[in-house]
């Protein structure tokens, strides 16, 4: 099982913004999204924690996003629209800086296009956790770090 190193806090490669993945690409993308799924099952492992990663942690500069929730979804070229006014606080917390932990604010809902690993395109309705954690994965592909979005200059803690 292939498993590429994430990128850390600090590696500038973080903070680029991605490049939309065009359908000729995606045979030579599919073993990079497995990669992918992998590298959140073995951090799952190790921290007990994981359940999406963007293509950038990786050092891959494409829109692709992998969740690992009840089961394997590739997000291809994701968009999201339909952000609520509405806002929640929350404790964040990232693959590329695992034992820290910011506060910050996300909107409640929202609306996801992406394309699957087929070409599919789907529509999702998100709100809570999910709608939380697309947020944070999308930001990834624009070069923004959740360290960047905290509330405060007190909105930092380590994870226990």
């Amino acid at each position: 099982m292939a498993v590429k190193d994430i990128l850390m806090l600090g590696n500038p490669l973080l903070h680029n913004v991605s490049e939309p993945v065009e359908p000729k690409e995606l045979d030579n993308l599919i073993p990079i999204i497995d990669e992918m799924f992998n590298t959140i099952v073995e951090f799952r492992k190790l921290h007990g924690v994981g359940r999406a990663i963007a293509a950038p942690q990786l050092g891959l500069q494409k829109r692709i996003i992998c969740l690992n929730i009840d089961k394997p979804v590739e997000l291809i070229n994701p968009v999201l629209t339909e952000l609520s006014p509405e806002v929640f606080e929350m404790w964040d917390d990232c693959m590329s800086f695992p034992n820290l932990l910011v506060k910050l604010k996300r909107h409640k809902s929202l609306t996801l296009k992406f394309y699957d690993r087929n070409w599919n395109e789907h529509t999702w309705q998100l709100e809570g956790d999910m709608a939380e954690l697309i947020q944070h994965e999308y930001d990834h592909l624009k070069g923004i770090l959740s360290v960047q979005r905290a509330i405060d200059n007190k909105s930092f803690r380590w994870k226990i």
